[in-house]
């Protein structure tokens, strides 16, 4: 699988995983627009890549339509109706694993519901069992368990083993299975063969829907039935950002896409002439720490913030931030522990369409619950929630559980619109940041500011640390120069690190070409027709 690919004409899919991309590439082959190859996607990467996105998850996407308006369809699911205090009585924080961690509907579906009303309005035309029938081969044939996931399985093997369903599901005679393995999801399948037939909404509201609701009741989730039949996708404006090279865009709370548009917004006023030196890196890790103390002070369900997103975007709120950036020292760094595993995907066709989407269930194999009857594999995204009264994301029934997923898409001075983004957790605004400095303002071609070295500022997965690590590529005078500022930096042992996430972009050139490219350090690519 190539992991940059242009040049093409009808359409151009960009995935982690090869055999999401080849789906969407076949669907655009076969006349699909780039929502459709989405969808596509969407199901057979839940099929081959389950430790990174399943149905029980949630998703978020950004379109931008053929005549240039971009819309976000936010597909989250609410906390179910017994995710009450009460029920976490005992607990200082909310169970990562387990029944008790599965208590938000999954929302994922809803959310493939109005693209595809979307895919219609712009001439889609496919039907849904063309659609689903790769990812329901993967699930009932079987798919190879990649490096990632085997790895993964192995490390967390002591916090999973036990929770309902995971290990009849992807664990071999008990243990967990090496890369290479052969594993089948054969319930998913049929979930799928279901859903085909009798349409999307079946997910809540039909057999699907009852199963799915009297698995959670057996295992113990506060998710309710009526939660399921409540649970719905919304259309919503994004949030945008004007810099010097374009507008770009991002997800509005509760995900975290107003951080990754306040580090562009404030990098952007730093005006740092050239990309990859002490200038570049320093001033995003800077811009970072100032857009995620604000995240953190202010994200919450949208209905419950304090302040709009909107307010930390005003070009006078970002030039007074900008302004507090020390250009030669690090700024002192507490940070909190967020953790998260998701897939970035992309597509884009020949209409004009350009769809940047995430998919994900939280943590490796969200709460680990796999639900019989269907397959499903629940997320844990409520356990962002705090049980802390008077904290600003207090659990609470039908709330929305804060996000960081944000897919981004830019539409450029020089006519360019590009939808691009990385799975990582609190990785993805820096990620974000730095692939599109090195191949906007600083013009690297999309291939190599897709592969150059990266770091991460924060925690992330079990780390007691909240340094700032580095590939182990860097230039060795680059990190002195950070450790001399005052950075507690780390070199990683490894030249590509999962740790960094992992990242891609679709990119709809002028002249009509399309263009795709995704990270080496996934398991997949890009491809086109």
């Amino acid at each position: 699988m190539d992991l940059h690919t242009a040049g093409h004409r009808r359409g151009v899919a960009a995935a982690p995983h090869s055999a999401a991309v080849e789906t969407g590439r076949r669907v655009l082959a076969e006349g699909g627009n780039a929502l459709e190859a989405m969808v596509a996607m969407g199901a057979t990467i839940a099929a081959v890549y389950p430790h990174m996105n399943h149905l029980g998850g949630d998703g978020f996407w950004l379109v931008r339509e053929p005549k240039g308006r971009v819309s976000a369809i936010m597909a989250a699911g609410r906390a179910g109706a017994k995710a009450t205090p009460e029920l976490y009585r005992g607990h200082n924080e909310i169970p990562p694993r387990g029944p008790l961690a599965a208590l938000t509907a999954p929302g994922a579906i809803g959310g493939w519901m109005l693209a595809l009303e979307a895919a219609k309005q712009h001439g889609g035309r496919l039907p849904l069992d063309a659609l689903l029938a790769d990812a329901i081969s993967h699930a009932r044939n079987g798919y190879a368990i990649t490096r990632g996931q085997a790895r993964l399985t192995a490390d967390y093997l002591a916090s999973l083993k036990d929770i309902p369903g995971f290990a009849e599901t992807f664990l071999v005679d008990g243990k967990p299975p090496e890369a290479g393995t052969t594993l089948r999801q054969t319930a998913f399948a049929a979930t799928l063969e279901q859903l085909s037939h009798a349409g999307l909404k079946d997910f809540y509201h039909g057999d699907v829907g009852r199963e799915i609701a009297a698995d959670l009741e057996r295992i113990g989730s506060p998710v309710t039935r009526d939660d399921l039949k409540h649970c719905r996708a919304v259309v919503a404006e994004p949030l945008s950002l004007a810099v010097s090279d374009g507008t770009v865009f991002n997800t509005p709370p509760p995900t975290q896409g107003f951080a990754s548009l306040i580090i562009l917004g404030l990098f952007d006023r730093l005006r740092v002439a050239e990309a990859e030196g002490f200038d570049h890196v320093h001033g995003i890790v800077e811009a970072t720490k100032r857009a995620f103390r604000l995240r953190d002070r202010f994200l919450s369900d949208p209905a419950r913030m304090a302040r709009p997103a909107d307010d930390f975007l005003q070009p006078a709120f970002l030039d007074a931030e900008a302004g507090k950036i020390d250009r030669r020292k690090a700024a002192a760094w507490p940070a909190p522990y967020r953790e998260g595993d998701t897939v970035w995907m992309g597509a884009a066709d020949s209409t004009g369409l350009v769809v940047s989407y995430i998919q994900s269930i939280y943590w490796e194999f969200g709460s680990g619950c796999v639900l019989p009857r269907t397959g499903v594999l629940m997320q844990n995204r409520g356990a962002s929630f705090s049980l802390a009264r008077g904290s600003h994301n207090v659990l609470e029934p039908g709330r929305l559980p804060i996000h960081t997923l944000n897919p981004a898409l830019a539409m450029l001075k020089d006519g360019r619109v590009i939808g691009y983004g990385t799975m990582g957790g609190d990785g993805q605004p820096q990620t974000q940041a730095a692939v599109f400095t090195r191949h906007v303002p600083f013009g690297q071609d999309l291939a190599a500011a897709l592969d150059r070295p990266r770091w991460l500022l924060g925690r992330t997965w079990g780390s007691p640390h909240v340094n700032l690590r580095l590939e182990a590529r860097f230039d060795g005078n680059l990190v002195d120069r950070l450790l001399a500022a005052g950075h507690d930096v780390q070199v990683l042992s490894d030249a590509y690190s999962d740790t960094m996430g992992h990242a891609g972009a679709v990119i709809l050139h002028t002249n009509g070409t399309l263009e795709g490219a995704h990270d080496p350090r996934a398991d997949g690519g890009a491809a086109g027709v």
